[in-house]
């Protein structure tokens, strides 16, 4: 453990900067293996993707704050600002994002479902042809999802 520690630390030569981007390759890396456990595929989509379980996202702002914390102290200007970050963008993941993408849902829905009989009488700017591209759904998170990604960054915060 102790040379992985190593190693990680002389990543970017910034132990709190390490510490962030380690925790958050790590949900990444999570999010892959919970897709697989539950769908029986391997998707590497999901290393690149946003949304799902875990919040990689809060997994990095948790591991900075707990990081900032251990190295420049609990009442240092550090640590003040990655906590506010780290409560804006956990609020922000399970409510604005979240809200999005299940906007998006409905949005999606009714393009898939679009009934162009009943829309000759619309402008020809308002027809679904302007929408060729889906909106993503899996934009934010649940709670639970937001919760496992703070998890992740604690550990990591702590361990490393």
């Amino acid at each position: 453990m102790n040379n992985l520690r190593n190693y990680v630390n002389e990543f970017t030569g910034n132990r709190i900067l390490n510490v962030a981007l380690v925790s958050m390759l790590t949900a990444q890396l999570v999010k892959v293996l919970v897709v697989l456990m539950k769908s029986k595929r391997f998707d590497l989509h999901r290393l690149f993707s946003t949304g799902g379980m875990p919040s990689s996202h809060t997994a990095m702002v948790v591991g900075l704050a707990v990081s900032a914390g251990r190295v420049a102290g609990m009442y240092s200007p550090s640590f003040a600002v990655s906590v506010v970050l780290a409560l804006v963008v956990m609020n922000d993941a399970s409510g604005i994002r979240r809200a999005a993408g299940e906007q998006a849902k409905v949005i999606n829905y009714m393009m898939k479902n679009w009934d162009e009989e009943n829309q000759a009488d619309k402008p020809a700017r308002q027809t679904p042809e302007l929408f060729v591209k889906q909106l993503k759904e899996l934009l934010g998170h649940k709670p639970i999802e937001v919760l496992a990604g703070a998890l992740i960054g604690l550990v990591f915060g702590f361990v490393m």
